[in-house]
């Protein structure tokens, strides 16, 4: 069997150094490429002492071990035991990611019962693994992208979790719950009380809610242009708000002004008297996740901490 060991060096490079790019994306840590590739190289050497006398220590599992602590210590520095175990902990995490992504992909694809078996009797030497180079040079970079991706995903995830808020709507004495997000980009104010705009979807809750809701979200045109009339006790309350959407550049919407608009986080509750509601039919979350947008200006109210007393 000929084996070219150039090539083989070359991938396990390549590859190393690409385990420790995504290490370095996932932790959020500053690098330089050289590291990474000196790191890489390390891990690579494995491959060219496989070939020497001195191939029984480079199958040891604590040599592997030592061998990847070189490569964190190489590509992220020392600075802290914390700092550089959450790096070495990670690379593993990166490893296991890809490696197993790309097994379950080729035993997916194919699937051969005696080969199967014949991996689980005996040992994988490395170089005689059924799984060909040439289908790890494309299946590593998928792998390494997919797991890029999902952490990507995962992060916006987070993010938007820590975002979200409870809401409470209070008009005359009377509570309405909802979950919401709040979106730096809703900029949405009535520009004579320049009060900000709050965007609540009814989509899930019209069994819930009040009819004069309901009526602000599915004829909201109707109400601007006089054609339907909403109850007189709720004329007092009406705003119209010009606001600019995608694909229009100017859009009339209704809103309500509430007794009281409550928003509460993990932490704290903030009270906002001076806010707008604006109902919409639309689904405003594809996931279910919120169902109301809100204002960033509504949380520079008056504050509590959860804790207390609620102040009604």
């Amino acid at each position: 069997m000929v084996v070219y060991l150039d090539i083989i060096w070359l991938l396990n490079l390549l590859f190393d150094s690409l385990l420790l790019y995504l290490t370095a994306i996932l932790l959020k840590r500053k690098f330089k490429y050289w590291r990474l590739i000196t790191g890489g190289f390390i891990g690579s050497l494995i491959v060219l002492l496989s070939f020497t006398p001195f191939s029984w220590i480079t199958s040891h599992p604590v040599s592997k071990f030592v061998c990847s602590v070189f490569m964190v210590w190489i590509a992220f520095g020392f600075k802290r035991w914390r700092y550089f175990i959450n790096g070495l902990l990670t690379l593993y995490l990166s490893t296991f990611i890809a490696g197993g992504a790309l097994i379950g992909v080729h035993y997916f694809i194919q699937y051969d019962p005696k080969l199967t078996e014949n991996v689980l009797i005996s040992s994988v030497k490395g170089f005689g693994d059924p799984i060909t180079w040439f289908f790890i040079m494309l299946g590593f970079p998928t792998a390494w992208h997919f797991a890029k991706n999902r952490f990507d995903r995962m992060e916006i995830a987070k993010i938007n979790y820590d975002q979200l808020v409870s809401v409470v709507i209070r008009v005359d004495e009377k509570d309405y719950n909802f979950s919401g997000m709040i979106d730096s980009g809703n900029q949405v104010y009535d520009p004579i009380s320049k009060m900000p705009v709050m965007f609540v979807s009814i989509n899930k809750r019209r069994n819930q809610l009040p009819k004069e809701f309901i009526q602000l979200a599915e004829e909201s045109e109707e109400i601007i242009m006089g054609q339907t009339e909403i109850s007189g006790e709720w004329q007092n309350r009406l705003r119209i708000i010009p606001c600019k959407v995608v694909g229009k550049d100017h859009q009339l919407v209704t809103a309500i002004k509430p007794d009281l608009i409550i928003v509460t986080t993990k932490e704290e509750q903030i009270f906002c008297e001076k806010g707008l509601i604006s109902f919409t039919a639309q689904q405003l979350s594809s996931e279910d996740a919120f169902e109301c947008i809100v204002h960033p200006k509504m949380l520079t109210g008056h504050r509590q901490s959860v804790n207390e007393p609620q102040v009604s």
